[in-house]
């Protein structure tokens, strides 16, 4: 570590190490690189697991498996069928993209993996940040009418996720309604639709 004695300031710079630093007992990352699965699908069954701990994010992608339950497509999802299933994830459109979700599926066990070699807790682990990028476009053709030929291209994708250990929740204390302070804006709020004067 740097000594900062005799400065005014910390380097912003001082402090992401700082951060990095803190992380890097608690967290663990795994990534893929030019995963030959479509970049859109993948996408979005990575959107899904954003925000869930570790195990339930593992019994999902594994009920989507076996079409238990959906990826429901939020962003890319022009063309993709209305589904049932997704009335419990508040959208129309859905799909079970399984090559996507093995893809992912592996990716949290090598992230388990990483885990258990830090001794840290895999039960809670939660998926602080899941990010899927464009990667090169592979190169085919394919033979049209009348001698034609035309580009095929497929849409491979980078995967990179960080899993974060979750400290124990801390349960809320009791509170009277007498001690809860309302802010002037709700105060005002309320006069206005009682009709009282300020």
């Amino acid at each position: 570590m740097i000594d900062f004695i005799g400065l005014d300031y910390v380097p912003t710079f001082c402090l992401l190490c700082l951060l990095v630093d803190v992380l890097c007992f608690t967290a663990v990352k795994a990534r893929g690189s030019d995963l030959r699965v479509h970049f859109k699908n993948t996408r979005e069954s990575a959107a899904a697991l954003k925000g869930l701990a570790l195990p339930r994010a593992q019994r999902y992608l594994e009920d989507v498996l076996v079409k238990k339950d959906i990826i429901p497509f939020r962003r890319y999802r022009y063309g993709v069928g209305r589904k049932a299933q997704t009335k419990n994830h508040k959208v129309c459109n859905g799909r079970w993209p399984i090559k996507s979700v093995n893809f992912l599926l592996a990716l949290l066990k090598n992230a388990e993996s990483n885990a258990e070699v830090k001794g840290l807790d895999t039960e809670k682990m939660m998926i602080e940040h899941i990010q899927v990028n464009k990667a090169m476009q592979g190169r085919r053709r394919t033979y049209r009418a009348h001698g034609r030929i035309n580009a095929y291209m497929s849409h491979p994708c980078h995967v990179e996720m960080w899993l974060v250990q979750q400290d124990e929740s801390v349960a809320r204390g009791e509170s009277s309604a007498d001690g809860v302070k309302s802010s002037s804006k709700k105060v005002k709020q309320t006069r206005l639709r009682t009709g009282a004067r300020a």
